[in-house]
């Protein structure tokens, strides 16, 4: 096999197991609560440990590694990765599993963030690189999809440290491949790195995310809630006034003079602090109301990935005679739906009473997905691609990330674990109005800042994750 081909491979397995990481952790929630004696609280840590170091270094480790070499960055990602996978399963308490996601998700960020510059050093013909970003992009939508069933089957047939554990062997092959296969390669004039842009964005989001997670139990008003909401209002405008002054930002402001592309940014962090954040509070509802376990918890969101499945042929035809401004709006609009109609669910109901809003809103996504990254690449110079793909992946994450805090303050935490079931469903109810109006805002802000001549490119679909 060629050099490109390897590198094709090793890009696509290290992705696939980068993305599985997000999605098969939500169906094992419920086990790793039982056996580490955990609550609500910790268990949304297990998320946005991962999502927020995520979110907060994709941008930092894409100027490493166009400084320093990016099989080098690739490398100690996988490393890191892999190492903290084994320490996850490894846990003996919920703190410690949560410090080894936040490592994992520190290299899922090189992982991510260098992977399509590798690919494209590797295929330097046109028609070549479209092929790989293809498979890329395939690779990066079935993981997702197939990520829940994954997690509840192991989970259900071995336990929830098996979801970590199949990371291993799979990240020693990709390392092994990587170091004997893949060609190094370097930007020739790298941007400066942007250290105080860094710690002061990571210092604000991770203030905001522990104050909503905490807010609830410690009383909006106490001092500890209020000094942590001061602190991030703090250092999130240290943030933008970092940005503004540096000569080399890592998140360059001017882009967001641009109409289309803050619309695209809007809706992807719109979409990711909605949707995708609500998998995990369904994901308790299944099973600690419902009592499905792991594994039937999984099956329950394959409708919805066959849907996608089917629907993602017609959307492209789609895609070639309707705006991208259509496509994004109209996608967050059905998911808005999707989410309302999942007000259906109660406490006595059966899992299908979900099935009807998970349908909708995986057409939603489907609709979405191919076209708001085309939108956030079409409205910079092609040299800014890269910076303008994680600036994309930042917002999603992000999303996530705050959308799992924010959204676990309207449900009850007692009642979670071996309380009131209907407390729960009450508090998931209120969740999902509130998930439902922000996805509603966001097509709302996409249909208003996008230019309705827009349209979305084949290429740049495939380069789209179909999650957060």
């Amino acid at each position: 096999m060629t050099t490109k081909r390897w590198t094709l491979v090793v890009v696509c397995a290290a992705t696939a197991m980068l993305m599985l990481d997000i999605a098969v952790v939500n169906t094992a929630l419920s086990r790793i609560a039982e056996d580490l004696h955990a609550g609500l609280g910790g268990l949304k840590w297990v998320v946005d440990a991962y999502t927020l170091a995520l979110a907060t270094t994709v941008l930092t480790a894409g100027a490493l590694a166009d400084r320093f070499g990016r099989r080098r960055l690739f490398t100690i990602g996988l490393v890191l990765f892999t190492g903290a996978s084994a320490l996850c399963a490894a846990a003996g308490d919920i703190t410690f599993l949560n410090v080894a996601r936040a490592v994992q998700g520190l290299g899922g960020a090189i992982m991510f963030a260098v992977s399509l510059a590798i690919l494209a050093n590797a295929f330097p013909d046109a028609r070549e690189r479209a092929g790989a970003l293809a498979a890329y992009g395939a690779t990066i939508g079935a993981s997702f999809a197939v990520g829940p069933l994954v997690g509840g089957a192991l989970t259900s047939g071995l336990d929830w440290q098996w979801i970590f554990l199949v990371n291993v062997p799979l990240g020693l092959a990709c390392l092994w491949i990587t170091r004997a296969r893949v060609v190094e390669s370097a930007d020739p004039n790298p941007r400066r790195l942007d250290w105080p842009g860094q710690l002061t964005l990571t210092a604000g989001l991770f203030l905001l995310v522990l104050a909503l997670l905490r807010g609830n139990d410690d009383g909006w008003g106490s001092a500890a809630i209020v000094a942590e909401l001061i602190g991030a209002a703090v250092f999130l405008g240290a943030f933008v006034a970092v940005e503004r002054r540096v000569a080399e930002p890592m998140l360059p402001l001017g882009l967001f003079r641009k109409p289309s592309f803050t619309g695209a940014q809007a809706a992807a962090f719109g979409i990711s602090a909605s949707f995708f954040a609500m998998f995990l509070y369904a994901t308790i509802y299944l099973q600690q109301v419902l009592g499905l376990s792991a594994i039937e918890a999984g099956l329950v969101y394959v409708p919805g990935t066959v849907v996608i499945f089917f629907v993602s042929g017609a959307t492209s035809a789609m895609a070639e005679r309707v705006s991208a401004r259509a496509m994004v709006a109209g996608g967050l609009a059905l998911v808005a739906a999707g989410l309302a109609l999942m007000l259906l669910a109660g406490a006595d109901s059966s899992w299908t009473a979900l099935l009807p809003g998970l349908l909708v809103a995986s057409v939603g996504t489907e609709m979405f997905n191919p076209s708001v990254i085309a939108v956030a690449l079409g409205t910079v110079p092609e040299a800014q691609s890269g910076l303008a793909a994680g600036v994309n992946d930042t917002f999603r994450q992000a999303g996530v990330a705050l959308g799992v805090a924010a959204l676990g303050a309207l449900v009850p935490t007692a009642d979670a674990f071996g309380g009131s079931p209907q407390g729960y469903v009450d508090g998931l109810h209120h969740a999902l109005l509130a998930a439902a109006a922000l996805a509603a805002v966001a097509a709302l802000a996409a249909a208003l800042l996008i230019k309705g001549g827009a349209r979305t490119e084949a290429i740049e679909a495939q380069l789209v994750p179909e999650a957060a």
